[in-house]
């Protein structure tokens, strides 16, 4: 299933690491697009979209 977020706070390289690691923590097969200016993260993932929001903020960034 594939969910769009919204997330606040990435601004470099290692934001998008940290962001697509943490996704992929949950779902290792997860597909992850980031586009940083827009803010916006689109998961390909079973995992359902909070538990995905959730892991996100985990690493210190806000889903809106």
């Amino acid at each position: 299933m594939q969910n769009t977020f919204q997330v606040q706070g990435m601004t470099c390289g290692h934001c998008e690491r940290a962001v697509t690691q943490a996704v992929q923590q949950l779902d290792a097969q997860a597909k992850v697009a980031i586009d940083r200016a827009q803010g916006k993260v689109v998961v390909d993932s079973s995992q359902p979209a909070d538990k995905i929001a959730a892991a996100i903020a985990a690493e210190g960034y806000q889903v809106l």
